[in-house]
């Protein structure tokens, strides 16, 4: 196995005082790149988990554009309109400062993921965080709280860019990128700081269903990359409409049944919620982690509706 010395000082990586252990698991989904399904795949592990009668609290930083609070907001107007109960996750929006001041701007944002997660993580079972695609305070932030690492990766070459450089005509790895560097250092330090071992998984998402040699091409890279700095792979979510479909009611895969009320269930939707049923079981994580048993998942009804993110 090839072995590197990250960069000095990358950007996400940063020092924190060792945490409980019996607080809730913390997901952070999370990139540098915009468009790769994050919001998407929070979302219906959040469902997934819930409807295994978890609680679940979600956070988006991305809240400027504000998908993941748009997509719990449509859920809970479609349970409203449609008089139906569908589970629902303890959400908030963490926002940037609006100071000027730099150093006085970080430390207000800060204080606002603090804050945001002092609120629930004694008091639910998984938060999963939904980070913006690019370099942000915020995210970095974000990166140091995890203990569950996810990262979506569309299946081409232009995003594995976020993870190495590769030669274009031996398909070596050159170096690791930036982002890969922080992510190592970071595991370094939660290790050396005695908290909870970070597990970084690479997603393989919108896989083609054909053999191209593109996706033969990918697989090798990244499996070989993930020997380099450590990290597992999963497959991901493949590119369907109803993923589009669903975000304007706020509805996820789990959702539908066959007969009732809302949307109907067909064989395609079968197929594609056995593949989020499959990440969440890659994902490997902890039964019921750091909060005492809940009776009952949270539904519509008793969880108004988050306000429209600006």
């Amino acid at each position: 196995m090839t072995s590197f010395e990250p960069a000095p000082n990358p950007s996400i990586a940063q020092a924190q005082a060792p945490r409980p252990t019996d607080r809730a698991h913390v997901v952070v989904i999370g990139n540098e790149k915009g468009g790769s399904g994050k919001s998407t795949t929070a979302m219906h592990i959040a469902v997934s988990l819930m409807q295994d009668g978890a609680r679940v609290a979600t956070l988006d930083l991305d809240a400027r554009q504000g998908t993941l609070g748009r997509y719990v907001e449509n859920r809970a107007a479609y349970a409203r309109r449609k008089d139906v109960e569908l589970p629902m996750p303890d959400h908030a929006a963490v926002h940037l400062s609006t100071l000027g001041e730099r150093g006085e701007a970080q430390a207000d944002e800060r204080g606002r993921l603090e804050a945001a997660l002092a609120r629930v993580v004694d008091a639910v079972d998984y938060v999963i965080i939904d980070t913006p695609g690019s370099d942000t305070y915020l995210s970095r932030l974000a990166h140091t709280w995890a203990d569950t690492l996810l990262t979506p990766l569309n299946d081409s070459f232009i995003d594995l860019d976020l993870l190495a450089r590769v030669d274009p005509d031996t398909l070596k790895i050159v170096r690791p990128s930036i982002y890969a560097e922080a992510v190592w250092k970071q595991r370094q330090l939660r290790a050396v700081q005695g908290g909870r071992p970070v597990d970084w998984i690479v997603m393989r998402n919108r896989l083609s269903s054909l053999a191209a040699r593109n996706k033969r091409d990918m697989g090798t890279v990244i499996e070989t990359l993930a020997q380099r700095i450590g990290f597992r792979v999963a497959t991901g979510l493949s590119e369907r409409v109803i993923y589009r479909e669903l975000f304007l009611n706020g509805l996820t895969l789990f959702d539908l049944k066959r007969g009732g009320k809302g949307p109907s269930l067909t064989l395609s939707h079968v197929a594609a919620r056995q593949e989020v049923r499959d990440l969440v079981a890659a994902l490997n994580l902890p039964a019921r982690a750091g909060a005492a048993p809940s009776d009952a998942p949270a539904t519509a009804e008793a969880t108004p509706a988050p306000p429209a993110e600006g």
